[in-house]
């Protein structure tokens, strides 16, 4: 198989993501947190049920992200104040987040990045979280897709 001319892997894709952005770890998420920033959690709501949360997180799943972190969007959040707003987004492993955050910084948001490791390594390092809840009956959950 020959890749088309000027197509990227998803590999080459994710380094080219993350060489424009400064990562942080859990900890350094979480004392950005304190000073201001603004953590989006952008799971699904299955991953979330099945993994738990982050108490104060805004929630806005990946689908949605640029049309509500766009400063001069009618569809913004109300927390999207600039173009020099913190936001730290997170995934379940620092994957997806790395995109995510990579596309904020095409919209101008420069001061976007992601969390190394994603909620699991936020979780592993025992900062505040909420455990997954109890499946319900016609729950739609499972392990699709990644990130």
């Amino acid at each position: 198989m020959i890749r088309p001319p000027g197509a990227l892997s998803v590999e080459q894709l994710l380094a080219q993501a993350r060489a424009g952005l400064r990562r942080l770890t859990p900890a350094q998420a979480r004392e950005a947190l304190v000073d201001g920033a603004l953590l989006v959690d952008i799971r699904p709501g299955w991953q979330r049920a099945e993994e738990g949360e982050v108490p104060g997180a805004l929630v806005v799943e990946r689908n949605h992200l640029e049309w509500r972190f766009d400063p001069e969007c009618d569809s913004r959040l109300p927390e999207v104040t600039g173009y020099d707003l913190q936001v730290i987004v997170l995934c379940s492993e620092g994957y997806t987040s790395s995109l995510a955050a990579a596309a904020l910084h095409t919209l101008g948001l420069r001061n976007a990045t992601d969390v190394i490791g994603g909620f699991r390594a936020w979780r592993d390092q025992n900062l505040p979280h909420r455990s997954p809840r109890p499946a319900r009956h016609g729950d739609i959950s499972g392990s699709v897709g990644c990130c």
